[in-house]
């Protein structure tokens, strides 16, 4: 049976069939929505349930928290319909709507950044022009892979010609193969996707936590801010196991002699050295601040440094529609849909 999808705010309302989720149908209609994983595993599809007849499919704790979930969040992707329908985008006026785009890149560059991670530098060939939010991501699909797409968020400012990414190399995996691309191989970018980005009308100060390659959009956001108001503050954490593991540490100097309110903390969680703080990033982080009150916080990272951080900033002051995380899950350890709603 036929029934409808209304989004307060959109003039039409569409179309939807018994047990198909609210996502498809929206998408299949060409209402724009955001939306990344589709599988209930990265919470970027939330929205308000306002009423209808629904039923939920299981997704992860990450992508959905219980307190989220009571105040009537649900997740488009995991929730099907089976009446008419009502939903709320949540705060609809910050989200910003970029093209979708398939793109046809040229390799320009790939350069071993540390041990394991590889940075890629792409030139778009065809299919732009290709516009995002810093701390957006993009779905590649390479030549040895083609049917296999993974999500990698851009490195560079939008303002920036070309395309930067890095990439945590996983022996066994399809990153696992990136290191044999060549200068000229021709890449599939499909893209934006994500809603962590930078939130371009907040003028106060920003706090950037970064895991890993977690770095790559936090180094968006942070040098697009920078870029627009050299004299705001920014503090930026960035928590790797060993001093293999940095790579970025160059430029977050040259940004810290450049503008006067920028620190970067760099932080070791398995080696201890004189030269570098020792522990858990969010432990760093909650050690350096009275208060957060006022900081817009943006996260990127493994998900458990994402689940630790979250509640301190809260506890420190940020509000929760002020903290915008992003979870990486690797390919070979991204959780199956676990709660049951």
């Amino acid at each position: 049976m036929t029934w409808t999808i209304t989004v307060e705010g959109d003039p039409q309302a569409v179309p939807v069939e018994d047990g198909q989720t609210i996502l498809d149908a929206l998408l299949e209609h060409g209402v724009g929505f955001a939306y990344s994983c589709q599988a209930g595993n990265c919470g970027t599809c939330k929205c308000e349930y306002v009423g209808g007849e629904i039923a939920e499919l299981e997704y992860s704790e990450h992508a959905l928290s219980a307190a989220e979930r009571n105040r009537g969040t649900i997740l488009a992707c995991r929730t099907q319909a089976w009446g008419d329908v009502s939903i709320r985008r949540l705060s609809a006026e910050e989200f910003v709507m970029h093209p979708s785009r398939i793109m046809q890149c040229r390799v320009e560059a790939l350069e071993h950044l540390t041990h394991d991670v590889l940075g890629l530098s792409l030139s778009v060939q065809s299919g732009g022009p290709y516009t995002f939010s810093a701390g957006q991501f993009a779905k590649l699909q390479f030549p040895f892979a083609p049917n296999v797409p993974r999500d990698y968020s851009m490195a560079n400012r939008a303002d920036e010609p070309g395309l930067e990414f890095h990439i945590r190399c996983i022996a066994g995996g399809v990153s696992g193969r990136i290191p044999t691309l060549k200068t000229g191989d021709s890449i599939r970018v499909s893209g934006p996707f994500g809603t962590s980005y930078l939130r371009e009308q907040h003028p106060g100060p920003i706090l950037a936590i970064a895991g890993g390659t977690g770095l790559a959009p936090m180094r968006s956001i942070v040098s697009t801010a920078l870029a627009q108001d050299a004299k705001r503050p920014v503090h930026l954490y960035f928590g790797v196991r060993s001093e293999r593991d940095i790579y970025g540490a160059a430029e977050l100097e040259q940004w810290r002699v450049r503008y006067p309110n920028f620190k970067a903390h760099i932080v070791l969680s398995e080696e201890r050295t004189s030269a570098r703080r020792f522990g858990l990033v969010t432990d760093a982080m909650q050690a350096d601040f009275d208060t957060l009150a006022g900081f817009h916080a943006y996260l990127a990272g493994p998900p458990v440094m994402v689940d630790a951080a979250t509640p301190l900033l809260l506890q420190g002051g940020v509000a929760a529609r002020d903290i915008h995380a992003d979870a990486f899950y690797s390919a070979v350890d991204a959780p199956v849909a676990s709660v049951s709603a």
